[in-house]
Parts: C-alpha cells; sequence; structure tokens
C-alpha cells in the first residue's frame, strides 16, 4: 500500500521536476516500505538472505550507498526525470537495494539469525551515516545542483535551491532517525535476548 501511494500517487501526479518530491518518495521506498516488507518476508520462503552468509548488511550497506549516491548524480537525476525507463529502473534500484539491506538485517536462516542482527547493528548505522553525509552535503550545498528553474513541491511553487535544500533536510532527518532506530532495535533485541540462547548463536 506505501509503494502504490508513493508511485502512483505522489510520483504519478506531482511534479517529477521538483526534488523534495524525488527525496520524499526515495525515502519513503527505502526507509519506509523496504523495512515492512523486509519484517513480512523474514524467515520464510522468499526471504533470499537465507543460506546467502556472504550477504552482510555491510555489504548490503555499501551496495546501497551505490545505488544512493549514483542516482543522485547531477546527470543522472536529469536523465531519469526526463525518461520514464530510467525514473522505473531507479524506483526498482532503491526497492532492492532498500529491501536487501533490511532483509540481510533482520532475515536469514533462524539458526543464524541473532548473529546476522547483531552485524545488521551496524550495517543500519553505516547506512544512516552514509545517508546523513549525502542529506547534509545537497541542503548545505551553496548553489542548486538539479537545474535552476523554479519547481511546484506539492503545488508550493519554490527555487530551485530551496527545493535542493528541502529536499536534503528531509533526507538528513529521515536517513538518521530510521536506520539509527533499526539499528538500536536490533542492539536492543539482541541484549535482551536469554544468555544461552545467545551463546548457542554465537557457537554455531
Amino acid at each position: 500500500m506505501m509503494l502504490a501511494v508513493l508511485w502512483f500517487g505522489i510520483l504519478l501526479f506531482a511534479d517529477r521536476g521538483s526534488f523534495s518530491v524525488h527525496m520524499v518518495v526515495h525515502m519513503g521506498v527505502v526507509a519506509g516500505a523496504a523495512p515492512l516488507i523486509a519484517l513480512g518476508l523474514s524467515g520464510t520462503q522468499l526471504d533470499f538472505t537465507a543460506g546467502r552468509f556472504w550477504l552482510t548488511p555491510l555489504l548490503a550497506s555499501i551496495t546501497e550507498l551505490f545505488a544512493v549516491w549514483g542516482w543522485h548524480i547531477p546527470a543522472m537525476r536529469t536523465v531519469s526525470e526526463n525518461m520514464l525507463v530510467f525514473a522505473i529502473a531507479e524506483q526498482l534500484m532503491f526497492l532492492a537495494a532498500g529491501l536487501t539491506l533490511w532483509l540481510s538485517c533482520f532475515g536469514g536462516a533462524a539458526s543464524g539469525r541473532e548473529g546476522r542482527r547483531l552485524a545488521g547493528v551496524f550495517g543500519l548505522l553505516f547506512t544512516s551515516m552514509h545517508m546523513t553525509l549525502l542529506g547534509a552535503l545537497l541542503a548545505l550545498s551553496p548553489r542548486p545542483l538539479y537545474g535552476e528553474a523554479e519547481v511546484s513541491c506539492f503545488g508550493i511553487p519554490i527555487s530551485a535551491a530551496a527545493d535542493q535544500q528541502t529536499g536534503g533536510v528531509v533526507m538528513l532527518l529521515i536517513g538518521a532517525v530510521v536506520y539509527l532506530a533499526g539499528g538500536v532495535a536490533l542492539l536492543a533485541g539482541t541484549l535482551n535476548a536469554p544468555v544461552g540462547h545467545r551463546i548457542r548463536e554465537e557457537s554455531r
């Protein structure tokens, strides 16, 4: 339902030239829909991280870093805004990267899930750091990187510079809060697990 609202509601009818609109959809996909889907798939037959011990949370975080930073290169943003096929590819890549990250933290085989969740703490904290860094760079940039024309941000006309700053703040706040909260929740769950259960998991 969240993906439907983001893709077929906001993204389809809002001004795709607005960086703020793009960032709301982007963060909704990777920090909203992706963790919810991961919670539903974790431990099921659709959990593609189960048995793939090489697919660590840190590797998934680095993969998401390249996906997110790559699509925010000004040239890539221009292509995505003007060509539908690239816009679709961008959103699918965001979803795949986000889902892989959250599943690598939450999921995996039941026998090794606690250990993976502990590694997930570091993966989510690293993701929080690079999301926060990109958001800060965009919000504090002295000039607009994605065009000079005025855009409509959810019906409100604003300058390109203000639009970029707003989008950067959205990424800064959501990226910092959601991934940090996810890491803290994983750590709290691991620490609150029975001692004997943790020892058995670590011995495996």
